[in-house]
């Protein structure tokens, strides 16, 4: 096989440093109004998106690196306690790959399930499972979230329970609601939940 040259500038376009990347939650607040509160109280406190199929328009579209189909790449960060409320992935295989702290993943309609991840631990959730993730350990803890879209569709559709959306609206308006709509963000799971 002979080698291609990719020149600086087209690496360039390939590369996320950490320092340099800001949390979904800010460039949707820049972007669409929505008030980061809003986020933080589905996801965990910062998630930061590094990688999302050429074309994706959910929330980590403005990821730095535009990748190949069927891969988007975040890193979540959650303080002690913090994580995301249970919910599903309509259409995408969720992996967590723990890079600090520790992690209680659940799953099942009510979380009834779950595993502790440890660094360099690693869980897959398929698409229409119920999950939630949640930092158990007393430091920072940050997730490396690899999402496989199994479709040609390159989005990914997340479902909550309306009682989040209640809460949602009443406190940042009906606006808010549909913005987060328009970028993956339902609330029409038949799930019982806590944060």
């Amino acid at each position: 096989m002979k080698s291609k040259n990719v020149t600086p500038e087209e690496m360039k376009k390939r590369t996320a440093h950490f320092k340099d990347l800001k949390p979904y939650k800010r460039q949707q607040n820049e972007s669409l109004g929505i008030p980061p509160g809003a986020f933080e109280r589905i996801a965990a406190h910062s998630v930061y998106p590094i990688m999302v199929p050429e074309g994706y328009t959910g929330r980590s579209a403005q990821a730095p690196i535009k990748g190949a189909p069927g891969l988007i790449l975040t890193v979540t960060e959650s303080p002690p306690g913090d994580g995301a409320a249970l919910h599903i992935h309509e259409q995408t295989v969720e992996n967590f790959f723990c890079l600090s702290g520790r992690f209680k993943i659940a799953w099942g309609d009510k979380g009834e399930n779950h595993v502790i991840l440890e660094p360099l631990d690693c869980v897959s959730i398929p698409p229409g499972v119920v999950r939630s993730f949640l930092n158990i350990s007393n430091e920072v803890g940050r997730l490396l979230a690899v999402i496989h879209v199994q479709s040609n569709e390159q989005a990914d559709r997340i479902a909550f329970i309306p009682e989040l959306k209640d809460e949602i609206e009443q406190k940042y308006g009906a606006n808010t609601i549909e913005s987060l709509r328009g970028i993956g963000i339902n609330f029409d799971a038949g799930i019982e939940t806590t944060k």
